[in-house]
Parts: C-alpha cells; sequence; structure tokens
C-alpha cells in the first residue's frame, strides 16, 4: 500500500487543483527559500542536459534558445516602433 506524502513534500506537478492554494502558502518565500528553489532548478536542467554520458548542443541551446526569447520580449516595445516606421 502507498503511503500518504504530506501535501508540503508534493510536487507541483502532483497537487490536486483544490489543494493548489494551501500548498502555494505552504512555501518558503524568503530570500533564501527562493534562492534555494533558483539553485535546485539550476541543478535539476544541468544533470538532465548538460552532465550526461551522450551529451549534445540541446542544453546550452535551449538557454541560448530562451535568452533569444527573452531579450524579444524585452525590447519589443522599440521592435514595435521601429516596425511602423517608413523608410522613404
Amino acid at each position: 500500500m502507498a503511503s500518504v506524502v504530506p501535501l508540503k513534500e508534493k510536487k507541483l506537478l502532483d497537487v490536486k487543483l483544490g489543494e493548489l492554494p494551501s500548498w502555494i502558502l505552504m512555501r518558503d518565500f524568503t530570500p533564501k527559500g527562493i534562492a534555494g528553489a533558483f539553485q535546485r532548478g539550476y541543478y535539476r536542467y544541468y544533470n538532465k542536459y548538460v552532465n550526461v554520458k551522450k551529451g549534445g548542443v540541446a542544453g546550452i541551446s535551449m538557454v541560448l534558445a530562451a535568452y533569444v526569447v527573452f531579450n524579444y520580449f524585452r525590447c519589443y516595445k522599440e521592435l514595435k516602433h521601429e516596425r511602423l516606421r517608413k523608410y522613404h
């Protein structure tokens, strides 16, 4: 028989929709907790895509693609203004 996992220890994908508000309130939103979450995310990404036996360019290319998309959204206002300008 499977043991019951406490709500605080569940992953986000395992939380039911009705439990979501209480799960969010149990998270640690201190600077130390947020830094720990980013560190766990970094290590999970690094071990899944970069630190593998037969690695490729997938891990680095995803970071580069995210960087390009982020900068596009950051500069969209200026790019939109340039697009509507007529050169003649």
